[in-house]
C-alpha cells in the first residue's frame, strides 16, 4: 500500500440553511497530529490519516460553529496528547475527552481538568467488546474514578450493552454519554432490542446521547433519512440530554479483510454541512435546536 494517496478529511460542501445560534458547539470531534508527534497506540485496530487543528477551523467556519470537544480516539490508547495539541490550539472555545486507564494518577488527571478535559471515553465498540460482564465492570471503575471530580463517563459501544448497564447509568453519580445514537441499526425499527431502554436512560435525565455519527448507523447517505424518527425519539424523550456531533474526520475503524491494522484506512468522505442541515428535520422547534447545540454543551463540558 505504499505510495497510495488518500483523500483527507473531509470539508463541508453544501451551505447551511438555518440560523446556528451562537455559541453551537461540535460535541465530537478528533484531532489526529503529527504522527512523528503524536504516535499511534502499538496495540489500535486501525490507523487513521492526518486531522489537523487547522482543518478543524475551517470546517467550523463554514458550519457556523464555534466551540468543539475533541474526543481521544483508541488509536492513542491512553495518550491524550494529540486532544491536548487541539484543545491548546482552539482555546477557550475547547472542551476534551480523555482515555485514561488504572496507571493513570489523581495528579494527571488534575492537570487535565485544567487543561479543559471534561470527561473520559470508554470504547468498547471499535475494540468489539460485547461482553455484559465486562461492560458493567468498565463503567463501575470509570464512575468510582470520576464522581469525586464530577466527569461525565462517555461511552461509545452498542444498545445490548446500554440496555446490560441501564441499571448502573441510573445509580450513577455522574452522567453517562452515549456516543453516535447508542449504536443502534437503523434499519431494525424503532423496536429494536435496546432502543427503549436509551430512550428510557435520556428520560430520566441520568445519561446524554450524542446524535452524531449518523452514518454509523444508516446506510442511506448522504441525508440519512432513516435516522429521522430515532433523533425526534431521542429528543421527544428529553431534549435536555441531547448533545450533537459531526463525528470528524470520519475515521474508518471497521474491520476490512485485507486491510491490517497499521494500513491507513481512509476517512468516510461525509458532507457535514449537509449532516448539520439535517438538524431542523429532526429538531424542528428552534429553541429546542439551541439547547442541543448550546444550553447541553455548555453544561455538560462547563464552557
Amino acid at each position: 500500500m505504499t505510495d497510495q494517496v488518500y483523500a483527507r478529511a473531509a470539508q463541508p460542501t453544501t451551505p447551511i440553511n438555518f440560523e446556528v445560534p451562537a455559541g453551537a458547539c461540535d460535541c465530537h470531534t478528533h484531532i489526529h497530529g503529527d504522527v512523528a508527534k503524536f504516535p499511534f497506540f502499538a496495540g489500535r485496530v486501525y490507523t487513521p490519516g492526518p486531522a489537523s487543528p487547522e482543518e478543524m477551523a475551517a470546517l467550523h467556519k463554514t458550519l457556523h460553529i464555534e466551540r468543539v470537544v475533541i474526543v481521544t480516539p483508541s488509536v492513542y490508547g491512553t495518550d491524550n496528547s494529540s486532544s491536548l495539541f487541539g484543545m491548546k490550539a482552539r482555546g477557550r472555545t475547547a472542551r476534551g475527552v480523555a482515555v485514561i486507564d488504572d496507571k493513570t494518577t489523581e495528579n494527571e488527571l488534575d492537570a487535565m481538568q485544567a487543561a479543559g478535559f471534561r470527561g473520559i471515553r470508554i470504547n468498547m465498540a471499535t475494540d468489539g467488546v460485547n461482553n455484559p460482564d465486562v461492560g458493567r465492570a468498565r463503567f463501575t471503575t470509570a464512575v468510582e474514578r470520576m464522581k469525586a471530580r464530577g466527569w461525565h463517563v462517555q461511552l461509545y459501544t452498542t444498545l445490548s450493552m446500554i440496555s446490560a448497564i441501564r441499571d448502573l447509568v441510573l445509580a450513577s453519580p455522574v452522567p453517562a454519554v452515549f456516543d453516535h445514537f447508542g449504536g443502534l441499526e437503523a434499519p431494525l425499527g424503532l423496536e429494536q432490542p435496546g432502543f427503549a431502554d436509551l430512550v428510557a436512560l435520556i428520560k430520566s435525565g441520568k445519561a446524554y446521547v450524542k446524535i452524531s455519527g449518523a452514518y454509523r448507523s444508516s446506510n442511506l447517505a448522504p441525508d440519512y433519512q432513516d435516522m429521522v424518527p430515532y433523533a425526534r425519539a431521542l429528543i421527544e424523550a428529553n431534549p435536555d440530554r441531547i448533545v450533537w456531533g459531526t463525528d470528524w474526520p470520519h475515521p474508518d475503524s471497521a474491520q476490512v479483510e485485507g486491510r491490517k491494522s497499521t494500513d491507513i484506512a481512509p476517512f468516510h468522505q461525509i458532507d457535514d454541512g449537509r449532516l448539520l442541515n439535517q438538524l431542523p428535520l429532526w429538531a424542528p422547534d428552534a429553541h429546542v435546536r439551541k439547547k442541543i447545540l448550546v444550553d447541553n454543551p455548555a453544561r455538560l463540558y462547563e464552557f
